[in-house]
């Protein structure tokens, strides 16, 4: 079971963490990733991690400005993001796919969380 926090109101050009939590003894063999939804739009890949954490992707949209990472012995994934703009404004989920590296399209993820709303003011 995978948990997403920290979405909130924060203004153009600041910084926002969000946090992932998952239950169960396997959170270390899965690969992680980070999704989002705006309103009308389909379901878009973020960002992913590597089980281990060493290997990490990002879409184009948010390269340079987000940062993924995990901690295996907290059964946490966490996305930060900074100059934040008003597009990136969505629901923010988490997924978990039980291989090696992450994935871009959201059908190669096996677990997901309800997501968190991060809304990013002009």
């Amino acid at each position: 079971q995978l948990q997403a926090s920290g979405g909130g109101l924060v203004q153009a050009g600041g910084s926002l963490s969000l946090s992932c939590a998952a239950s169960g003894r396997t959170f270390s063999n899965h690969a992680m990733g980070w999704f989002r939804q705006a309103p009308g739009k389909e379901r878009v890949f973020i960002a992913a991690i590597s089980r281990g954490g060493l290997r990490t992707n990002y879409a184009d949209s948010v390269k340079g400005r987000f940062t993924i990472s995990r901690d295996n012995a907290k059964n946490t994934v966490s996305l930060r993001m900074s100059i934040l703009k008003p597009e990136d404004t969505a629901v923010y989920y988490c997924a978990a796919r039980f291989t090696v590296t992450g994935a871009t399209p959201a059908t190669e993820y096996d677990y997901w969380g309800k997501g968190t709303l991060v809304t990013v003011s002009s």
